[in-house]
């Protein structure tokens, strides 16, 4: 089994993000009314990870570009198991490739879930290539609203992909 990372999402990141969504929202089909939310709660959980500092993002710096460099942060607000998807709209891995793309799942009570709760913990399952999101099935994964999505997703289950123990040597070897 891959030894998820988590991190608690604090209810300064809550506020924090709150904040920023009128500044990021993208007009896109909506799956949720937490959405925007999410992503942005998405890219301060990688931060904590990775920079062990949330406020080390690019949120309302990066619209329209990957999240951080060489990486896409893709985030849902789902109950955790380990029968979910990383998903990458087939729209979205066409208009820009990062190398690495990450999947963040917050551990929410309901797949219907109107919100995001402070101590709701954030599980960075892992991550893949390009390549290997390129070569991934292509399905309409549906939504919350409906049972269909309208667009297609490259989907990844998160049991294959890289764990995030290997991950910084990884991005070490692409930026010799």
């Amino acid at each position: 089994m891959n030894p998820y990372k988590i991190v608690v999402i604090t209810e300064e990141m809550l506020i924090d993000g709150l904040k920023m969504i009128s500044d990021v929202r993208v007009n896109r089909t909506i799956a949720s009314k937490i959405d925007t939310l999410t992503g942005i709660i998405g890219e301060y959980v990688f931060a904590q990870f990775f920079y062990d500092d949330w406020r080390k993002n690019n949120v309302g710096k990066n619209k329209g570009e990957v999240d951080f460099e060489n990486i896409e942060i893709k985030t849902s607000s789902f109950p955790f198991n380990e029968n979910l998807n990383l998903l990458v709209r087939e729209d979205y891995a066409l208009k820009r490739k990062a190398p690495f793309y990450i999947q963040i799942i917050l551990d929410v009570e309901s797949s219907k879930a109107e919100q995001i709760k402070p101590n709701t913990k954030a599980y960075i399952c892992g991550w893949a290539t390009a390549e290997e999101v390129d070569k991934a099935i292509l399905k309409d994964m549906g939504s919350k609203l409906s049972s269909k999505g309208g667009y297609k997703c490259r989907c990844i289950p998160i049991k294959k992909l890289h764990s995030m123990d290997e991950f910084k040597n990884k991005l070490k070897s692409i930026k010799i």
